[in-house]
């Protein structure tokens, strides 16, 4: 489940900053919607209220903020113009609203986990882009536009960009200190880490003193006055009646009307994906990765939207710019959305006057430093090292929201992001790879989850590679679906093709879940033919390479239980390995090999006492194996107590083994006489004891075993010593055995001389 933070004394006073800080900002905001909108005032403040309150007191997000967004400039004037008046469209607004709650109740909400990361990001960073154009002219007075503009062409034939050129001549003095002196308080707070750890929120601190700077220029003379296009502009009413009467009702007459119905079903649709897609961004921006119930915020938008319409209002979503200030703030709970809707109710009933009082600059400012939060460098960078098919789609997302709109851009995010995955299909329907096997090479094609049509072209490609004498195994055991034409391909491949070219064909995956029979050829383990047609040095390196693949973490698939039911008749082991009974040390994965490649003979501390001796010897002349490994290993328990018993034996003190001084004694023969007490490390002493014991085996073992020792002799059998780094899973050969006894056993008293 994910964390919820529930409401407290602790939080309650967090989240009522918060909402103060996030309602400043949202009350131009919901003015500039509604006048970009061409709807009445007061409905922007009606919805800001509503989404405030209402949304916030049905949604489960604790950190999304709902009121009128300025992506849905388009559609309100656009259906405002069709359907003839505002009262018709606060019919269409209702119907929408019953949308939105039908589509909640019914659990659609789950379409934003369909939108890829990368198109969440630049949907978040294009919103940063937009807000620093757009408030740039704000922060120096040059307010022609209202403040929720954000569409990238204005209804004044400006555009995002000529609009910042028209600023040069049209700049305010008084407004350009309010807004760099907020600015500079932003930053400050920002940098300066006991105003960071303050409880106080840097937005409030800046509309307060943005406040007081305009008040003292206006004491100054009217030159350096702010005028009432540079100020928040608040509907005064001068009674309840009187704002009552400011407030527009829906023409309910209109219910049945077609153009109405289509109407309410565009804004439904197009407000639960700004509001889906708004707030898988803002989990994203949460520092407490909490999650949001998509479905549940449906539900909530569908009640605000309902009682908007009924009350006036124009379309509530949840809004990114209004939410991440919220984040930005320090919210904790929802209480702080609702509260910024509470804020606004009493702010346009009681406060209006005052309200108008506070500079656009200083709002600016804060919004101006949001953009720079979520489109920040460190962001783009980040996106960028994760390779071109996060960061296309990305910078798509991002240059189709500055230049259109938020929904077309994400749509444009999306169709890049399908693009790769229909190329990286297209290109790569299969995982290819070469297999070292027993008998040889082995070109392993596995096809992916879903096989379409697509992918026979590719498919179709790896086949014609294949030349006369390799082997392929086309393996479909991780396949969920497969087209009929791209089965038709690979039957035809393993029954007429190959055999014509002289490739062989493995398919393994496909019976009883497609209409293709399984046939593998015995790859993954040793034969009589084998094991007869190798000779020692080439299992030895079949060891190497297996070691390889295991501490690498490229091991072979592996079908263990066809290989217990083919090697039930019989086995033909390559290799002995004497090993210690320590249970991260078994030959098999060790060495990457199958069921029946390997004998093993176990014994603590791997000494080579009479039984061990006698089930080589049966392994070596009597099964045919190759090859003799004395594998020791690193921090071996066996070889410690050995240490501790000769230089400490008080550390054994109380230990009832009966037998154990028979392997101890074995062992202690490889401590050197003038070795001193290992005070300091002992573990890397005992792996020095570990390796000498190895070293020492493998003469006993030639030098106890006429029989091993003739078969080192002939060229028959090859032993060697191995240690295992328990810690990196890799085996270091120690040495190979001579042409003869005599001359292995110069050889190895030589090692353990140098050892010592």
């Amino acid at each position: 489940m994910p964390h919820r933070t529930r409401m407290s004394a602790q939080t309650i006073p967090r989240d009522l900053l918060a909402g103060l800080v996030v309602f400043l900002v949202a009350l131009p905001l919901c003015l500039g919607v509604a006048l970009a909108s061409n709807a009445p005032l007061i409905s922007g403040v009606i919805s800001g209220v509503l989404g405030g309150i209402l949304v916030g007191a049905f949604s489960k997000s604790q950190t999304s903020v709902s009121g009128p967004s300025p992506s849905l400039i388009a559609v309100i004037a656009s259906q405002i113009v069709l359907l003839g008046s505002f009262e018709a469209f606060l019919t269409a607004l209702v119907m929408a609203g019953l949308i939105q709650l039908v589509l909640g109740v019914t659990k659609l909400g789950f379409f934003a986990e369909f939108v890829p990361s990368a198109v969440i990001k630049g949907l978040l960073a294009a919103i940063g882009l937009i807000l620093i154009l757009k408030q740039i002219p704000h922060i120096l007075g040059h307010d022609t536009d209202p403040e929720g503009e954000m569409a990238f062409f204005q209804p004044d034939h400006e555009n995002t960009f000529s609009e910042l050129f028209r600023l040069l001549g049209d700049i305010h003095p008084t407004a350009i200190l309010v807004g760099l002196v907020s600015l500079g308080l932003l930053i400050a707070w920002d940098l300066v880490k006991p105003l960071k750890k303050s409880f106080v929120p840097a937005p409030l601190v800046v509309v307060m003193i943005g406040t007081a700077l305009s008040e003292l220029a206006r004491m100054g003379g009217s030159s350096y006055t702010l005028g009432a296009n540079h100020l928040v502009n608040v509907p005064v009413a001068a009674s309840l009646m009187e704002f009552r009467g400011l407030l527009p009702s829906p023409n309910l007459s209109r219910l049945l009307d077609g153009a109405v119905v289509v109407a309410a079903i565009q804004i439904a649709l197009v407000a639960s994906l700004e509001t889906l897609l708004n707030l898988e961004a803002v989990d994203k921006l949460d520092p407490r990765r909490r999650t949001s119930p998509p479905s549940r915020e449906l539900v909530a938008q569908g009640i605000g939207n309902t009682v908007a319409g009924l009350l006036g209002g124009i379309p509530i979503s949840s809004v990114i710019v209004r939410s991440s200030i919220n984040i930005q703030a320090g919210a904790e709970t929802r209480m702080s959305a609702i509260a910024h809707g509470v804020y606004l109710l009493v702010s346009v009933l009681l406060l209006p006057t005052w309200l108008n009082h506070v500079p656009l600059s200083c709002l600016a400012a804060i919004l101006l430093m949001t953009g720079f939060k979520l489109a920040s460098p460190r962001l783009v960078e980040h996106i960028w090292r994760q390779g071109w098919s996060q960061f296309l789609p990305f910078l798509t997302t991002v240059l189709a929201i500055v230049f259109t709109d938020l929904l077309t851009g994400v749509l444009v995010g999306l169709a890049t992001s399908v693009g790769f995955i229909l190329h990286g299909n297209m290109r790569r329907p299969v995982r290819c790879s070469i297999e070292r096997h027993l008998t040889g090479p082995i070109y392993r094609i596995e096809l992916a989850s879903h096989v379409t049509f697509l992918n026979r072209g590719a498919l179709s490609e790896q086949f014609d590679q294949r030349l006369r004498g390799q082997h392929v195994l086309i393996d479909a055991r991780n396949t969920h679906s497969i087209d009929l034409d791209v089965l038709d391909l690979i039957d035809d491949y393993a029954k007429t093709s190959a055999p014509a070219r002289g490739v062989e064909v493995s398919l393994i995956g496909f019976q009883g879940r497609f209409p293709l029979d399984d046939h593998v050829k015995d790859v993954d383990f040793a034969s009589r033919e084998l094991q007869q047609h190798l000779e020692p040095a080439d299992v030895l390196q079949i060891l190497r390479d297996g070691n390889e693949r295991f501490y690498t973490g490229k091991r072979l698939p592996r079908d263990l239980g066809r290989e217990v039911r083919a090697t039930s008749d019989g086995q033909f082991p390559l290799a002995v390995v004497l090993s210690c009974i320590d249970s991260r040390s078994p030959a098999e994965l060790l060495f990457d090999l199958g069921v029946g490649d390997i004998f093993n003979v176990r014994i603590a501390g791997h000494v080579a006492k009479e039984k061990v001796l006698a089930s080589m010897e049966y392994a070596c002349a009597v099964a045919g194996t190759k090859l003799a490994v004395v594998l020791g290993h690193t921090k071996c328990g066996a070889v410690t107590a050995a240490v501790n018993m000769h230089f400490f034996p008080e550390k054994l003190h109380g230990i009832d083994c009966q037998h154990l001084d028979v392997l101890v004694r074995e062992i202690e023969l490889s401590i050197g006489p003038n070795d001193p007490p290992p005070k300091d490390d002992l573990a890397s002493y005992a792996d020095e004891v570990a390796r000498r014991n190895v070293l020492h085996t493998v003469r006993k073992i030639r030098e106890s075993s006429r029989t091993l020792d003739r078969l080192v002799c002939s060229g028959r059998l090859l032993i060697v010593g191995g240690m295992y780094d328990v810690s990196t899973g890799r085996v270091e050969f120690l040495t190979e055995a001579p042409a003869s006894g005599h001359d292995y056993v110069a050889d190895s008293s030589a090692l353990s001389a140098r050892s010592e």
